[in-house]
């Protein structure tokens, strides 16, 4: 499934424009990461792989780029609620503390409590007594309901992908072209940003997403076109958790998206240790998911400019 034809360009609901904008408002205690080729991956790996770190920063992770954005472009003082798994309710929370605006979380019990924590010091109320992420998910739309609050689902509102595109800016500045970037792909909101980004101004380079195989939802919608459910998520990569795609994350996907690869949860758990080890950064399994896949599908990788985002922390 290739990348759209230059002759006969589909319409967009992503925003150039907005992305391009986005680098100049998300506060840039967020933006130009450090990104540079790691030599002794590279040499483990069999590509030139550079490797871009979200995860100098409050929150630990790229979530803060859409979140910022999408409060940035919001009227009035609304009272917001979200689920999240961790990072993007942090990245939500240290925004909406940056406009002076109210917030409520509801994330899955087993959420990681230092995440809880961060979330909780930047004045969010957390609700933590979801089973799962698709009843955080419900707890959210109903309080969004019952108290006249506004709903921010990460994947749905493009804001937060144009946010999250300023990483593919960030990318394209590295000197030599890209053959290829690989993305962690959950809710879609970064994979889309990016793509979206990368394929209007470097059209050859490969875009590749990444979900883990026992949460493969994303990749079976991709391939079907329209969102496809499946059983819950069995995954230690909590971040790539997603059962029920949002219509709008897929079709952001479409024809700027090459491949969407499943990595296992061995190869998550061995791209962690291989992270630590060669760049010294304790990542979670799903901010490690690029270097996962150019792993377990080394030979689509051989020898190539390659560069993926280390998501989060």
């Amino acid at each position: 499934m290739g990348a759209m034809s230059e002759t006969h360009p589909l319409p967009h609901r992503l925003s150039l424009a907005n992305i391009a904008r986005a680098s100049e408002r998300i506060d840039p205690i967020f933006t130009n990461t450090p990104q540079f080729e790691c030599d002794s991956l590279s040499g483990e790996l069999g590509c030139r792989l550079v490797v871009k770190i979200e995860t100098l920063n409050p929150i630990g992770s790229f979530k803060a780029r859409g979140a910022h954005f999408m409060v940035s472009q919001l009227s009035g003082r609304p009272h917001l609620v979200c689920a999240s798994a961790g990072n993007f309710g942090q990245g939500l929370a240290h925004a909406a503390r940056a406009h002076g605006l109210l917030l409520t979380v509801f994330v899955p019990t087993g959420t990681n409590p230092g995440k809880i924590s961060r979330m909780r010091a930047f004045g969010a109320t957390v609700d933590c007594s979801a089973e799962n992420y698709s009843a955080a998910q419900q707890a959210a739309v109903r309080f969004a309901a019952d108290c006249a609050a506004v709903l921010v689902e990460d994947g749905r509102q493009e804001s937060i992908a144009e946010g999250a595109g300023t990483i593919g800016v960030e990318l394209l500045r590295w000197p030599q072209p890209l053959d290829v970037v690989v993305v962690p792909l959950g809710d879609g909101a970064l994979l889309g940003g990016i793509a979206r980004w990368v394929k209007a101004h470097s059209p050859q380079t490969r875009m590749v997403g990444v979900c883990a195989s026992g949460a493969p939802a994303m990749q079976l919608s991709w391939r079907a076109r329209r969102p496809i459910s499946t059983p819950l998520p069995h995954t230690i990569a909590h971040g790539l958790e997603v059962q029920s795609p949002h219509a709008e994350a897929v079709a952001d996907l479409l024809d700027l998206v090459d491949d969407i690869l499943l990595v296992d949860d061995a190869a998550l758990f061995a791209a962690v240790q291989l992270a630590q080890r060669e760049l010294g950064l304790v990542l979670e399994p799903s901010g490690a998911a690029g270097i996962a896949a150019i792993a377990t599908h080394a030979q689509q990788f051989k020898g190539a400019w390659a560069a993926t985002v280390l998501t989060g922390r």
